[in-house]
């Protein structure tokens, strides 16, 4: 029966949904930034019966408790999701990791490979951000923070999540509205967050202590992960394989489940 609450670890209070299957073998669902544990959902239905899916939010993020300090960086988050592990009782888990959750699921993979079984990135990279870059994004998060995720600042954010071919589409229409509303609920508490993720340092470094076999998936739409990127993380680690998804932008998970999901159930069981 899935369960839903808060952990202390680390220091803080994540909210931690988990289906709690201790016979089956555990998937640590890892969000993007703007977005939650509950991205997942359509993964936690398909792998019903199959795998026991954990899906915390990241601290300061979603239901975890927030923070008092200017940023909450990759690796705190790392030493969170470790910490949570630890506190489980898990020893080993699959990873899948969307966006900033692939940022912090490398520095895990590297900093506690006997934690890793598998990993999959989804809409990922493991490098900073260009400095232009950052500049235009420090000054986005000023306004949005000052402002809130309304009007032109919202329209930004949801260009971003989401492929122009997604945006435009018919039947996608109601699966953009539902995440275009839970973008603009979203509060200025986030940006010790937002900070973080913009000022990350960069971890390609780190790749080839990630020993795990990996899944790469990316949109070939996304602005904010370019393909080579994507094609940068595939070569910088040992065991992998990568997807480019046409059509598709910074959320394959949600763009394209009918493809996504199964690719990432066949990856898991494949290395089970």
């Amino acid at each position: 029966m899935s369960t839903a609450g808060t952990v202390q670890v680390a220091g803080t209070s994540l909210h931690v949904d988990d289906t709690g299957e201790a016979s089956l073998e555990p998937v640590v669902c890892l969000h993007s930034l703007f977005l939650d544990h509950r991205m997942f959902d359509g993964l936690v239905e398909a792998a019903a019966g199959s795998f026991r899916l954990i899906r915390p939010d990241f601290r300061g993020q979603g239901r975890s408790a927030g923070t008092d300090g200017d940023a909450v960086t990759m690796e705190q988050c790392a030493g969170d999701i470790a910490a949570l592990l630890d506190r489980l009782g898990v020893s080993q888990a699959h990873l899948v990791m969307s966006s900033m959750g692939g940022d912090v699921g490398a520095r895990l993979a590297a900093y506690r490979p006997d934690l890793v079984k598998s990993v999959v990135f989804i809409g990922s990279s493991v490098r900073s951000e260009p400095a232009e870059a950052v500049d235009a994004y420090m000054s986005w998060i000023d306004d949005v923070t000052r402002n809130g995720f309304t009007g032109e600042r919202l329209e930004f954010l949801v260009q971003v999540m989401f492929g122009e071919s997604t945006r435009a589409s018919d039947q996608m229409k109601e699966t953009v509205a539902h995440w275009t509303d839970r973008l603009a609920r979203l509060s200025s508490t986030l940006r010790p967050a937002m900070v973080g993720v913009a000022l990350r340092g960069d971890a390609t470094g780190l790749l080839g202590a990630v020993r795990a076999p990996a899944l790469i998936i990316s949109g070939e739409e996304c602005p904010v992960r370019p393909r080579p990127w994507a094609e940068e993380l595939a070569h910088g680690l040992a065991n992998s394989e990568l997807v480019m998804v046409p059509a598709v932008g910074h959320s394959p998970l949600l763009e394209r489940p009918d493809f996504v999901i199964p690719k990432v159930l066949d990856f898991l069981r494949a290395h089970s």
